[in-house]
């Protein structure tokens, strides 16, 4: 059973959106993704979001270029969490979909990570960190994820700074 949903609005955008998939697959936290786009294929997001929490999801990742508002509209769907990632697919190279994603009206908020690869690896570990709330096993991986990257920085340090 899922407990993240991922959406992307083409398939264009799975490529940049996979690190948000390696992370929760990493941290051992179940996912589904879906294609679907807000406005090419309204009705494929609406099956999609009226199932969504009778399916286990509790957090959702949505990612979308250009207008980006694929999260928005997810949002508007549920009271769940949602996330959005901005993707860099237009010729603004994503500084349109951020703006798209962080400027929510009152009342509809979604989280905003960071432009492409770096704000889909974050999507994740915010998803992580939502969950953690809830489920002890996942609060434990985040902590172990967490130590690794402080060791790695450890390891380097000691590497370099002689």
């Amino acid at each position: 059973m899922p407990l993240v949903g991922i959406i992307v609005g083409s398939d264009s955008d799975l490529e940049k959106a996979s690190d948000a998939c390696s992370i929760l697959e990493e941290l051992g936290i179940p996912y589904d993704l879906r294609i679907a786009s807000a406005h090419r294929t309204p009705e494929l997001l609406d099956e999609y979001m009226s199932t969504a929490e009778d399916r286990g999801v509790e957090v959702i990742i949505a990612a979308a270029g250009w207008a980006a508002h694929l999260p928005g509209v997810v949002a508007s769907y549920t009271t769940l969490p949602v996330i959005g990632i901005p993707i860099d697919s237009s010729c603004l190279n994503g500084i349109d979909s951020l703006l798209s994603i962080v400027q929510m009206p009152p009342g509809i908020p979604v989280g905003t990570m960071s432009i492409g690869k770096g704000g889909a690896r974050n999507a994740g570990i915010y998803a992580a960190s939502i969950l953690s709330i809830k489920y002890p096993e996942i609060k434990k991986s985040l902590i172990n994820f967490r130590q690794s990257l402080k060791n790695k920085v450890i390891k380097a340090a000691e590497k370099h700074n002689k």
